[in-house]
């Protein structure tokens, strides 16, 4: 009976097993589609991402026929859109799925430009098109496919935006034209033109601006003239914006780059990237990368020897290949969390590290290493030669932590982003050239002195033999903001604060000197600097800076929108210098100490006039201020000056801050149906006291001077068509005509006028060119459903530029400098003559590869022509010691493959 009851039980519940099933395989919905172009022919590949009313997403990919089908959707509403490499992304918005029922959602999708690419150039989202100013946004494919691994490359790829290559891990930058010349390692007082962010994280540093790894970078962003409004100081004449790809909420994503290349002239590079994107239950996920970077080297150094003397020569017998070999390596990990529909909580750590084995440097002439010495060996340098005694290394260690809390009110968004920076830097170069000039040239002293090893060690932080310990330099940033993102008055107001430290200092140990020579390496009263250290130096900044933003947006009609800004911004800095060493000294043999404090305050506001043409046809007028904090100058190397370089150059103990007013006429376009788009501005760039750098002659200083008045006009130009999906062009050009409007003179006590440093009324601006752009075109087919093949051809051009104010008037050096003193006299010249402007020059990059949805393999040439580009004038003690060029990266070959899962 007991039996009988159990087999009745188990009968009923599995009848009432089969009797529910119909109804739970009914609880469900799908959504299913075809993806087409614009012509009609499928599109397979395509992610097609369902979203749910909870933020869920489910993702499918098109079929060889274009369909897709996504299933197992509970009921609710849904958005979806549909993706491709080439195409906009297309959103159809929320629509019901039923359960049990079926949701067609087709898609036609239009070849995409890059005005359509979603940015964040004004605090909000947006398109690109639909901001009022100028700006470039790339993503990070279109960039690799270009040939781009860091900022130097995406500026070749855009027009208004200059980076001058200054060394390993150096860089000027600038846009529109508005630049003070070459920044020196011995000056980290100097502030920034352009400000530079990662996501909303502030990075910039002066000369040091870190050089990203662009691996799983979402795009590039370029804003074009002031954004000191909502960006603050440093960003001048425009900003650059690292934009990151961001943890997905549901979403597991592995994906990798594997790099290979060959350089002529010099040796192999390579390259292994890794990244993933794993939920962490249903509330969180987290995104982490990590690379691996060996940098080819292809600058050679005749060897050396040393004489029975212990005199140290150049020996052209031998040659030490690639000095200038290198890596970087780094990761970053990202945690997003959102407890709540309207909370997201992300904290970030970054990690990168660079470390180069030495310069990309050119010497045309050394005092060391020349053709014209008779006393010691004749050396003629190569295309890609310099001479050193030493290895010059170069490490950057950077660390950033920085936390993003965004919260939605519904029509207003809370934003917090709080930032912590850190940098470790150490820059060791061979002073031999810049010492021998003194030790034997000034001073007089036999060549077993002069020739002695000279490593000059720059360092932020540690590494310096003589102090270990030094602290490296950090930046803290807070900006705490309000934003209310419905039309029609969309507005922005906050708060930010940052506090700076940056402990710097120079050492120039030439061990064996005093035994040698039989001179101190510094007097009896100088106590700071070590034995036989010539220079020593110990700089200490402080800087806090704090600001009040405000900006809104209001529709006025169908047609006219109006934009208004404005930021206060307060700012102070303190300065402790001290100097010491023979070269370093006061007249009286005493340590220098110079300390020093500026404060500055201000407002910087942005008025935008926008007038709505046509659906497809916007034309905005701008009229914004930038602002560039002023500084402390150091104090002149006395000893070293000729008296009337102390005169000159001497006396200027702060700078004032630099301002730029600008007005701007632009028009953004799309026409042929979409499928090309014009953005064109129109620029005059009114600046007041430039803070021009220049080189305080016979003096190794560099000070700087303000301008009273200097202007830059000209032209952006982006054009983008993409008639059909196989085909696309752009084309990034600008014209900057960038010019001081003063003139600054200096009376010697014989009462002679004579123009400093070339900075006269109409003199060009330095390091930027008045042409320059960049032309890419991409053809790609269907090889087969879901293969595509691609052929990419970039052309970047830029136009001739000087590289400091002054350089103009060079091109020629009286030899030998010190007369009978100079190393290696009697000479077999007596003038030696170069080119101090930076020629124009063309690069060409290209790629062919096949690509699918889960990987992409090309093989790549950059530089196919081979070009040798003078990037920058690199010199010692003026030009009397030693006149070279910084150098671009010769002709490479490479294949890479890329890998989404």
């Amino acid at each position: 009976m007991f039996w009988s009851s159990i087999g009745r039980l188990r009968l009923a519940a599995a009848t009432a097993l089969l009797a529910t099933t119909p109804a739970f395989a009914q609880s469900t919905g799908q959504v299913t589609g075809v993806v087409k172009d614009s012509t009609g022919a499928v599109v397979p590949g395509a992610t097609v991402t369902v979203t749910g009313a909870d933020g869920a997403k489910h993702e499918a990919s098109t079929s060889p026929d274009g369909s897709y089908t996504v299933s197992g959707l509970p009921p609710g509403n849904y958005s979806v859109s549909a993706a491709h490499y080439g195409f906009r992304t297309v959103l159809q918005p929320s629509q019901a799925v039923a359960a049990g029922g079926t949701l067609t959602v087709d898609f036609t999708l239009q070849t995409n430009l890059s005005e359509e690419i979603t940015v964040t150039a004004m605090k909000r989202e947006d398109v690109a098109r639909k901001v009022p100013f100028s700006l470039t946004a790339t993503s990070e494919e279109t960039l690799r496919v270009r040939g781009a691994t860091n900022i130097e490359d995406v500026a070749a790829n855009v027009g208004g935006f200059s980076v001058q290559n200054l060394g390993p891990g150096q860089s000027q930058v600038a846009m529109r034209g508005v630049s003070s010349g070459q920044i020196a390692r011995d000056q980290p007082g100097v502030k920034e033109q352009v400000g530079v962010y990662l996501d909303e994280s502030l990075i910039s540093m002066s000369l040091f601006t870190p050089d990203l790894d662009l691996f799983d970078m979402n795009r590039v962003e370029v804003l074009r003239g002031p954004q000191g409004t909502l960006f603050g100081a440093g960003s001048e004449s425009g900003t650059v914006r690292y934009i990151t790809n961001q943890p997905k909420l549901g979403t597991t994503q592995w994906f990798g780059e594997l790099d290979g290349s060959t350089i002529q002239h010099g040796n192999q590079a390579g390259s292994v990237k890794f990244g993933f994107n794993v939920p962490l239950g249903e509330i969180a996920a987290l995104r982490a990368s990590a690379y691996y970077n060996a940098l080819g080297g292809y600058i050679d150094s005749p060897g050396i020897k040393t004489t029975a003397d212990g005199s140290i020569q150049p020996d052209p017998t031998t040659t030490q290949n690639n000095v200038n070999t290198g890596k970087r390596f780094g990761g970053r990990i990202a945690v997003k969390l959102a407890p709540i529909d309207r909370l997201t909580i992300t904290p970030r750590f970054l990690y990168q590290k660079t470390q180069m084995d030495g310069w990309n440097r050119i010497d045309d002439y050394n005092i060391l290493a020349n053709p014209f010495t008779t006393t010691r060996p004749a050396v003629t340098l190569g295309d890609r030669e310099l001479f050193i005694q030493i290895r010059e290394p170069y490490t950057d260690k950077w660390y950033l932590g920085d936390l993003n809390i965004n919260y939605d009110f519904g029509e207003v968004e809370l934003t917090s982003i709080t930032s912590y920076n850190v940098r470790d830097i150490l820059v060791v170069r061979d002073a031999g050239a810049l010492t021998s000039s003194i030790t034997g040239g000034s001073i007089g002293q036999p060549e077993r002195v002069y020739s002695l090893n000279a490593p000059l060690y720059d360092a932020t932080g540690g590494g310096d033999p003589a102090v270990p310990n030094r602290k490296p330099a950090t930046t803290f940033t807070q900006e705490l903001r309000l934003s209310g993102t419905q039309d029609p008055f969309r507005w922005v107001l906050g708060g930010f604060y940052a506090h700076q430290t940056r402990d710097y200092g120079q050492n120039l140990p030439v061990t064996g000197f005093t035994a040698i020579s039989g001179i101190p390496s510094h007097s009896p009263i100088d106590t700071l600097a070590p034995p036989d250290s010539l220079f020593f130096s110990e700089l200490s900044y402080k800087l806090d800076q704090f600001a009040v933003f405000g900006e809104g947006a209001v529709a006025l009609s169908d047609q006219w929108d109006f934009i208004a800004g404005l930021r206060y911004y307060h700012f102070s800095e303190d300065k402790k210098q001290l100097f010491a060493g023979i070269f370093g000294e006061g007249p009286n043999g005493e340590v220098v100490s110079q300390p020093g404090n500026t404060k500055a305050d201000g407002v910087a506001p942005r008025f935008i006039l926008s007038y709505k043409i046509a659906d497809t046809t916007k034309i905005n007028a701008q009229v914004s201020k930038g602002f560039r904090l002023g500084g402390i100058n150091d104090p002149l190397n006395f000893s070293l000056c000729t008296p009337q370089d102390r005169d000159t150059f001497g006396g200027h103990t702060n700078w004032n801050d630099e301002t730029v007013w600008n007005y701007e006429l632009g028009a953004k376009s799309k026409f042929l149906g979409g499928k090309a788009s014009v953005d064109v501005s129109v620029f005059y760039m009114d600046i007041h006291d430039l803070q021009a750098s220049v080189t305080a002659g016979t003096c190794s200083s560099r000070v700087i001077f303000n301008v009273p008045k200097a202007r830059s006009l000209g032209v952006d130009l982006q054009f983008e068509v993409a008639p059909t999906r196989n085909f696309d062009f752009t084309f990034s050009g600008s014209y900057d005509d960038a010019k001081s409007q003063s003139t600054l003179t200096s009376t010697a006590p014989d009462g002679t006028v004579s123009i400093v440093s070339g900075i006269r009324s109409g003199a060009r601006l330095p390091s930027v060119p008045i042409f320059k752009f960049a032309a890419a075109a991409t053809f790609q087919w269907e090889v087969r459903a879901g293969y595509l093949a691609y052929v990419t051809a970039v052309n970047q051009f830029v136009g001739y530029r000087y590289t400091q104010f002054g350089d103009e008037d060079l091109g020629t050096l009286n030899i030998p400098a010190f007369g009978a003193n100079t190393p290696g006299a009697p000479y077999t010249a007596s003038v030696f003559t170069y080119n101090p402007k930076m020629p124009a020059y063309d690069i060409v990059n290209a790629r062919i590869g096949v690509k699918q949805e889960k990987w992409d393999f090309s093989l790549y040439g950059n530089n196919l022509t081979d070009e040798r580009a003078f990037l920058a004038l690199d010199r010692e003690r003026g030009t009397l010691a030693r006149i070279g060029y910084l150098t671009n990266q010769p002709r490479t070959f490479g294949a890479s493959l890329r890998v989404n899962f």
